[in-house]
């Protein structure tokens, strides 16, 4: 009798074509011709053969590279939180908090959520929360380096040199502050909208930052975190991230 090998051999879990499915990547016969074209990979290996079974589980699925969320279990939200709302789950204070977002999404059987990262209580814009535990872990880890791109009005008028200093690196009390990138958005009479692209994550880093250059922030909105924009998402909304989104924050991280 011919050896078979452990994918022949394997009856166990759901086959990975319907995986794929389900997760919405494609049609079951679509799902087998994207395997068949050696498109898809488990666990690092490529698989090119039919009968190939997976447990949705624990199974790291990547199809052209990007990683496909195929947990059901898993959940990825955006919010925009608005300014005077408080980065924190509940308050003993009671002031408002982005926790009042989701807390019926929970309360009603969903699963435990929590945010990724912090914004400042008058800072506004984009929010991730999520139940997946390892993707938060990195996403706010500093070794992996995730940009994140941000909108102030400030005070004065913007000189040429600028970006360059700020791309040069600031010298703040905690040590040498840069940004990764940054642009003049608009100058008006007094003050000036800009943009900047960073990787720090620091406390008020972007006030303190931009204070430090003789810029003070009015105004700050955090508009990306990665390749996951805000747009025109309302204030106070919360939107699920689609699966490009996802695949995007996972690829970040080395995930």
């Amino acid at each position: 009798m011919p050896d078979q090998s452990p994918d022949q051999l394997d009856t166990t879990g759901i086959r990975l074509q319907k995986v794929l499915a389900k997760a919405g990547i494609a049609s079951r016969r679509g799902a087998e011709e994207l395997i068949a074209a050696g498109r898809v990979s488990v666990d690092g290996t490529v698989i090119t053969e039919m009968g190939r079974r997976v447990d949705p589980e624990i199974a790291v699925i990547h199809v052209d590279g990007t990683r496909v969320v195929v947990r059901d279990d898993l959940v990825y939200l955006a919010l925009n939180k608005p300014s005077g709302v408080h980065t924190t789950m509940w308050d003993d204070q009671g002031r408002p908090c982005v926790g009042g977002y989701v807390r019926d999404r929970i309360e009603s059987g969903g699963p435990r959520l929590f945010h990724v990262g912090r914004l400042d209580a008058d800072t506004e814009g984009l929010l991730l929360f999520t139940n997946d535990g390892e993707l938060g872990h990195r996403l706010t880890h500093p070794s992996f380096e995730v940009t994140k791109t941000y909108l102030a009005e400030v005070s004065g008028t913007v000189r040429k040199d600028l970006g360059r200093r700020l791309r040069d690196g600031v010298e703040l009390e905690d040590g040498l502050a840069r940004v990764d990138a940054f642009k003049l958005v608009d100058a008006m009479q007094g003050r000036a909208l800009v943009e900047l692209i960073l990787h720090e994550g620091r406390k008020h880093i972007v006030r303190r930052l931009l204070a430090e250059v003789g810029h003070p922030v009015r105004s700050l909105v955090r508009t990306a975190i990665g390749d996951v924009r805000l747009g025109n998402q309302r204030p106070g909304s919360l939107r699920q991230l689609s699966r490009a989104e996802v695949g995007s924050l996972y690829r970040m991280v080395d995930m």
